[in-house]
């Protein structure tokens, strides 16, 4: 009978990975978002209007859930749009936020951790 390595190792895999329960894995994703600078714009919760009166700059992650929930291209879309910014030719939340653009973010966050957030931001729908 041979045993392939795989099969030895599965166990000892399975008893070292942690998981993460849903609050940590929040925390988390919140914590790698305000590092890379995405909190500076976005909310995860939709808000009222500024103190100045004006809209907020940038959509609200419960918001962008909502409108692509059945996107099945929206992860690969947004990344991208997350690591090369916005086109202000393409603006879909006219008269919600800001004229604001996204700017390219590839400089502070990785397109793995972007793509991570990205589709931690798509499960955000109430």
């Amino acid at each position: 009978m041979r045993i392939s390595r795989c099969t030895l190792l599965a166990p000892l895999v399975a008893t070292t990975v942690a998981v993460a329960n849903p609050a940590e894995n929040d925390a988390a994703l919140l914590k790698l978002a305000a590092q890379s600078g995405c909190m500076a714009c976005h909310t995860v919760l939709p808000g009222p209007k500024r103190a100045d009166g004006l809209p907020p700059i940038a959509p609200a992650w419960r918001d962008i859930a909502v409108k692509y929930r059945d996107d099945p291209s929206a992860s690969e879309r947004l990344t991208r749009t997350v690591m090369t910014g916005s086109n202000p030719r393409e603006r879909h939340w006219v008269g919600k936020v800001s004229a604001v653009n996204m700017p390219p973010n590839a400089e502070s966050i990785g397109q793995s951790d972007a793509r991570v957030l990205v589709n931690w931001i798509l499960v955000l729908v109430p």
